[in-house]
């Protein structure tokens, strides 16, 4: 747990992923008990077509459901000793829909900054581009623009929930949009392209 010092710290991260985590996996569980098509379905799918959810579960799978894959997602694109720019294509597609990787970050920490609440912080690409998009709570892009507010394949996304940095930067969520480029892994990231 200790291994993203000292950007994010150990405590944080075992909370975060020992207990949130988990409690978005057993809820989620909870939640579709006993619904055998339900059971079945790989999450994706599952946060994908929520509107086939039976409308007395659809609120708990939307929120454990996408608080599971996003987390999922989250921890991936996270490692020691990593950081830095990307390079290759991703760094060609970002230069190409940013401006420069300056302004990506400025835009990318600009959607999580301005998060009100809890919620995320997403690079998609949608529509052959690179978007940079927020979504509220444990919504995210896969979810479609009519539950989330945006769509796209997620390449990289950053919580910013309060259980996320607390801990180390209080209520200084710009200090740790800063701080989580330094643990981003840009290889995982890439293989969303």
């Amino acid at each position: 747990m200790e291994a993203l010092e000292p950007h994010i710290d150990a405590l944080t991260m075992e909370i975060h992923h020992d207990r949130h985590h988990k409690a978005y996996v057993d809820n989620l569980n909870k939640a579709i008990a006993g619904n055998a098509a339900l059971e079945a379905k790989p999450l994706d799918a599952l946060i994908k077509d929520l509107a086939t959810v039976p409308d007395n579960i659809r609120g708990p799978v939307r929120n454990n459901g996408g608080g599971h894959w996003n987390h999922s997602f989250f921890w991936k694109l996270l490692a020691p000793k990593a950081g830095g720019a990307p390079t290759g294509k991703l760094a060609d597609t970002i230069n190409a829909s940013f401006g420069s990787f300056a302004d990506f970050q400025a835009k990318f920490e600009a959607a999580g900054i301005g998060r009100f609440g809890s919620g995320w912080a997403w690079l998609v690409s949608h529509g052959g581009k690179l978007e940079i998009v927020s979504t509220a709570n444990q919504d995210n892009p896969l979810m479609g623009k009519s539950l989330s507010g945006c769509e796209g394949k997620p390449l990289l996304g950053v919580d910013v929930w309060e259980h996320a940095y607390y801990l180390k930067y209080q209520n200084k969520r710009a200090d740790y949009l800063k701080a989580v480029w330094n643990v981003i892994n840009w290889n995982e990231v890439a293989k969303g392209l």
